[in-house]
């Protein structure tokens, strides 16, 4: 009974290093990106980090994402916004989100804490000192998590055109469900050279920034990394562009397309 009970366990603890060897990042990645508005103005920058940490006790992945207007962009229309997940290492699960937002005049100081087991979200409106409690669906993701639960979960191979690919997210107050569609594989022309890339359409909230639905388009490499290379957003005004244009601390090799 012994050896069998110490055969599951190294089976389990294999299958457990296996899977965070495959996982798509890492502690210690950092992504930065330049912005344009409308294809040639420049807008800002933004970043992306991802740390191992400890939350409650709990093995996490910290990520936080910032993102800032320069240049002429900010003396009409300052933006400085910060994101943060707190999300479980094996399970991508968020504990806490945390959106902090001044754009244009437009802000937000929102803390949640996500309670999986009572399908629970703990929203701590901090800029109008107001807490309330809201029902989410089992596995909830938040506005950041969602993007690395997804770049783990989707098997390029898998993947044919117009496939839709649904999770459910909770944004500031509500249930959201977020969908994405895959629109097939493209080449394009980065900072690093060509990449092959998968192209997909995130279905986003129309309204006061997005100008409809299908205003977003993403390009991720096509390899183990899924790196977000490309980012293209129609808005109510004009359109945004991010390019990725520095990274360290990948997971994997990174394919570059060599001309002949």
């Amino acid at each position: 009974m012994k050896r069998k009970l110490l055969i599951i366990l190294s089976v389990i603890t294999m299958q457990m290093a296996l899977s965070q060897n495959d996982a798509s990042f890492g502690d210690g990645e950092w992504f930065k990106f330049r912005m344009s508005y409308s294809g040639f103005l420049k807008a800002g920058n933004a970043t992306l980090s991802v740390k191992e940490t400890k939350l409650n006790n709990k093995d996490v992945f910290h990520v936080v994402g910032k993102g800032w207007t320069t240049g002429m962009i900010k003396w009409f229309f300052k933006v400085k916004d910060r994101y943060e997940s707190y999300f479980d290492i094996e399970t991508l699960l968020p504990y806490k989100f945390i959106r902090n937002i001044d754009e244009g005049g437009y802000t937000k100081d929102i803390e949640i804490d996500f309670d999986h087991n009572e399908n629970k979200a703990y929203v701590n409106d901090k800029k109008n000192n107001v807490k309330t409690v809201y029902a989410t669906t089992p596995n909830i993701q938040d506005m950041v998590s969602t993007y690395y639960y997804l770049r783990n979960s989707i098997n390029p191979s898998d993947l044919k055109k117009g496939d839709e690919i649904r999770t459910d997210m909770f944004f500031d107050k509500e249930n959201y469900g977020f969908k994405l569609k895959y629109l097939g594989e493209e080449t394009i022309s980065t900072d690093f050279g060509n990449i092959e890339c998968l192209k997909f359409r995130p279905y986003v909230m129309a309204g006061r920034v997005f100008k409809e639905e299908e205003s977003l388009t993403l390009w991720v490499s096509k390899d183990k990394n899924k790196l977000p290379l490309r980012i293209r957003a129609d808005l109510a005004v004009g359109s945004l562009r991010a390019d990725l244009e520095a990274f360290k601390g990948l997971k994997h090799s990174f394919k570059i397309l060599v001309d002949n």
